[in-house]
C-alpha cells in the first residue's frame, strides 16, 4: 500500500455508499464493425462494464451498426412511404428500459461515426412524446459518453453528444466522458498490441470515475423519483401554467 493510500480509510476506499444492482446501463457502441468484427471501442466499453458489474448493475452492449435504422425522425419509419424496414423501435425499447445510457463512439475525421449521428438523430425524434409525469421521455436518466480512436477528437465528440443527451432530457453527471487516442498519424488502435490503451492510467482512471459518477447520479435520482414535475411540463406551459415566467408586459 502506498503512503499516500495509507491515509486514506479502508472504508472510504472500498465500501461504496449506496447498493446499485436495480440499475440498469445500456452502453450503445456506435462503432462502424458488425458483430462479430472486433470493435476497439468496445474493448474500453468492457473496462466500464466491469466495474458496472461488480456492483451488480446489469449491463448491455448493442451495436446499433448491426440494425437496419433509416433516416428520419419518426417513431417507425416502415410506416411511411420511403422505408420498408425499421429496428429502431426495438433499440428505443431498450434506451427506454436503462437508468443509464453511455454512447460510445470511434472518430473518424474529428467526428463521431455516422452510427451516432443517426442514433441521435433517432432519439430526437422521440422528444414529442412524454414520460408519466408529462416530462419529455428521457428526464430522470443519466447519460455519459466513452470514445475512441487513432486521431485527435475525444473532447471534441464527447462535447456534441453530451449536448446532445443533455438536450433531449438526460441528467448529466460530472466527469462524463473518458476517451483513448493513439499517436498522432496512422498507428495502432486501443486494443491493439503494443498499443498501451488497456494499460493507460489517465484513461482507465477517468472510465472508472465516469462509471462510479454515473451510479451514483443515477441512484439518487431513481431513489428521488427522477427530476421532480414542476416547471417542465410542455403540457401544463401550453394550458397557461407559466410557474414564475414574467412575460415583458408583466415587466413593464
Amino acid at each position: 500500500m502506498t503512503e499516500q493510500l495509507s491515509k486514506i480509510t479502508k472504508d472510504q476506499c472500498s465500501a461504496p455508499p449506496a447498493t446499485y444492482g436495480d440499475l440498469n446501463v445500456l452502453f450503445l457502441n456506435c462503432t462502424l464493425n458488425r458483430t462479430p468484427v472486433l470493435s476497439h471501442t468496445e474493448k474500453l466499453i468492457g473496462v466500464a462494464q466491469r466495474v458496472f458489474e461488480a456492483n451488480g448493475v446489469t449491463t448491455k452492449v448493442i451495436r446499433p451498426v448491426d440494425y437496419e435504422l433509416p433516416a428520419g425522425l419518426g417513431h417507425d419509419m416502415s410506416e411511411t412511404p420511403e422505408w420498408d424496414r425499421d429496428d429502431w423501435p426495438k433499440l428505443q425499447a431498450e434506451v427506454d428500459a436503462c437508468d443509464i445510457l453511455v454512447l460510445c463512439t470511434s472518430v473518424w475525421l474529428g467526428e463521431k461515426s455516422s452510427v451516432c449521428n443517426r442514433v441521435l438523430e433517432r432519439m430526437y425524434g422521440y422528444t414529442h412524446s412524454f414520460n408519466s409525469k408529462g416530462q419529455y421521455r428521457d428526464y430522470g436518466k443519466v447519460g455519459a459518453t466513452l470514445i475512441t480512436g487513432n486521431e485527435d477528437g475525444v473532447k471534441h465528440c464527447a462535447m456534441n453528444i453530451l449536448f446532445s443527451l443533455s438536450h433531449i432530457g438526460y441528467t448529466i453527471p460530472p466527469q462524463a466522458d473518458a476517451g483513448w487516442m493513439g499517436e498522432a498519424g496512422p498507428g495502432p488502435s486501443y486494443a491493439d498490441p503494443g498499443s498501451g490503451g488497456p494499460e493507460n492510467d489517465f484513461t482507465n482512471r477517468n472510465t472508472t470515475f465516469l462509471a462510479w459518477n454515473c451510479m451514483h447520479l443515477a441512484r439518487m435520482l431513481k431513489d428521488q423519483g427522477g427530476i421532480p414535475a414542476h416547471g417542465n411540463q410542455p403540457d401544463a406551459w401550453d394550458a397557461g401554467c407559466r410557474t414564475d415566467f414574467a412575460s415583458p408586459e408583466h415587466k413593464r
